[in-house]
């Protein structure tokens, strides 16, 4: 190791060096403050993912219990001789309801708002430095 002490450049690489850590510096930060929101967004949705499939969860459970009470009840009350009908036509329905549901699951995941905070922020700083005063497009 050398002796010398280190000492910032003086004169005009001073300014341009200065300069240069303070928008390093500013970068930083933004990014920074950036993750911090994505963090703070993922944890706010991966709560509301956990309270939504247990919900969804104890809900699917009452409700096949209550499906499978009725099912059992309505063959019950059915003469002997149409049965097998009425276990075809329930067997329809409930499929039918499945697919139904299975469309509309779909249909609700696809318009997820996932870090919607963020990549309208992202979307801000892009247009700010790329010059645009406009803001942009709501997602």
């Amino acid at each position: 190791m050398s002796d010398k002490p280190q000492t910032r450049a003086q004169g005009p690489a001073k300014g341009v060096l200065d300069i240069g850590q303070r928008i390093l510096a500013i970068l930083v930060n933004m990014v920074e403050t950036r993750v911090r929101l994505a963090v703070i967004e993922l944890e706010e949705e991966k709560t509301n993912l956990v309270q939504l499939l247990l919900m969804a969860g104890i809900t699917l459970l009452f409700t096949a219990f209550g499906l499978m009470s009725l099912l059992l009840l309505i063959f019950w009350a059915v003469e002997p001789a149409n049965r097998l009908f009425a276990l075809g036509a329930t067997t329809a329905v409930l499929l039918l309801l499945a697919i139904v549901g299975a469309v509309w699951t779909l249909a609700k995941a696809r318009r997820s708002t996932l870090l919607s905070a963020t990549r309208r922020q992202l979307e801000l700083d892009r247009a700010t430095l790329e010059g645009n005063n406009e803001s942009p497009p709501v997602p």
